[in-house]
């Protein structure tokens, strides 16, 4: 309940009342529940003042000094407190839609929960603000000081974030559809599972910043700057994706047109180890593709061993227990990681009609194996009438044997095609 004293001198008007407080510091003045609706406290000090559950609506609080004040509930509904001093003010729960807070210092203020709808927080200082859960659908918070600030599953959709500093940010399951983040400084940002659907981040610094699961559907990242970005499982559908800047402000300008890419590329570019591994996966590689049964294992067990005597790094693919990703997906990616590979078709039940659909995508050496006793399937002679990269099947009678002649009949003849390949794509890139 408001203090009567404290309530008569204050419509007695800002001077008395500031007079009254310079006198009296070490009292905090009560107002809980005091009704100031369209109450003149231009200027007036506020600071640590109890404002529990008041009625400010309307209310012309311009320059007002209000920190420390605590307005947890408090109707500021349409208030004019552009300018104030809200320094550590806690307004958790507070009614502040419609506000004018431009220019505000709200730094290390308490405000979630709020309902900041439509509020004017341009050019305002919210540093180290607590905004978690609030809401700022179609808030103003352009050229806002936004540095680390807790805007974790806050909505902030439809908010215009132009020029915003958003350093630091926590956004972790923030809303910001359709936000307008244009130029925006999200640098070392946490953006993980934030909804930015259809959110316009053109031109917005973005670096080092991290998108983890975040939904970025139909968002246009135009002239961004990505350098150090940690982008995984992010949903870029529809996304509008180009001239992503990879590099940082101080070296040569590098874009390209996908956000997952320019983490890739950037480092890629500048870590010679993540190169020096490509580099060695291209050229020694091989892919073993074929079925684990109890059988088969052994063989393709004892053809990963030699190869991998032989220099390889070989990898196994089982076609019978394939990955959640698409098959054919999954074995051309591996595969066009791949020096050559390597195909048992031993199994009755084996692999020409997964083949059939991976063939035309390969582009690689593909050396199919089948034991002497074995028929050829109908259906993989005529892939290797149409596919130049798959060459002649080696037929051997024992696993002996083929472990014998295996530098012979299956590397040399993969290596040669490798080259052909090679000199093919070359070619073909000149006459571009």
């Amino acid at each position: 309940m408001a203090s009567q004293e404290h309530l008569e001198l204050l419509k007695q008007g800002t001077a008395v009342w500031n007079e009254w407080r310079k006198r009296h510091p070490e009292i905090q003045p009560d107002l809980g529940d005091a009704d100031l609706s369209d109450a003149d406290l231009y200027g007036a000090n506020l600071s640590r003042a109890n404002l529990n559950d008041a009625n400010l609506n309307d209310a012309n609080l311009i320059k007002a000094d209000l920190s420390g004040a605590d307005l947890n509930n408090a109707n500021l509904n349409n208030a004019n407190l552009s300018g104030a001093n809200l320094t550590e003010a806690t307004l958790i729960d507070a009614d502040l839609s419609d506000i004018n807070l431009s220019y505000t210092n709200l730094s290390r203020a308490a405000l979630s929960n709020a309902n900041l709808g439509r509020a004017n927080l341009s050019n305002a200082y919210l540093r180290n603000a607590y905004l978690d859960e609030a809401d700022l659908n179609g808030a103003d918070l352009s050229g806002a000081d936004l540095s680390r600030v807790n805007l974790s599953r806050a909505d902030l959709s439809n908010a215009n974030l132009t020029d915003a500093d958003l350093i630091k940010a926590e956004l972790s399951d923030a809303n910001l559809s359709n936000a307008n983040l244009y130029r925006a400084n999200l640098y070392r940002a946490d953006l993980s599972n934030a909804n930015l659907t259809d959110a316009d981040l053109s031109r917005a610094d973005l670096g080092f910043a991290t998108f983890v699961r975040t939904n970025l559907k139909g968002t246009t990242l135009t002239g961004c700057r990505t350098y150090g970005i940690s982008a995984w499982n992010v949903e870029l559908t529809g996304a509008l994706q180009d001239s992503l800047v990879i590099t940082p402000p101080d070296e040569p300008i590098i874009t390209v047109d996908n956000l997952k890419m320019a983490q890739f590329i950037y480092l890629l570019l500048n870590n010679q180890e993540i190169r020096d591994v490509i580099d060695t996966i291209a050229k020694k590689a091989v892919l073993i593709l074929g079925r684990f049964t109890r059988e088969r294992k052994a063989m393709l067990d004892a053809l990963r061993d030699e190869l991998r005597r032989h220099g390889y790094l070989p990898i196994l693919f089982d076609f019978k227990k394939p990955s959640r990703r698409d098959l054919t997906e999954t074995v051309s990616t591996l595969a066009h990681l791949s020096r050559f590979i390597v195909a048992d078709l031993t199994d009755p039940s084996s692999i020409p009609q997964e083949l059939s659909a991976i063939a035309p995508t390969l582009t690689v050496p593909l050396q199919p194996l089948l034991e002497a006793s074995k028929s050829e399937d109908s259906m993989f002679s005529d892939l290797s009438h149409t596919y130049h990269w798959i060459l002649p099947i080696y037929r051997y009678t024992d696993l002996d044997s083929l472990l014998a002649s295996l530098q012979e009949q299956i590397i040399n003849p993969a290596e040669q095609k490798a080259q052909e390949l090679i000199k093919q794509k070359a070619q073909e890139l000149t006459q571009q």
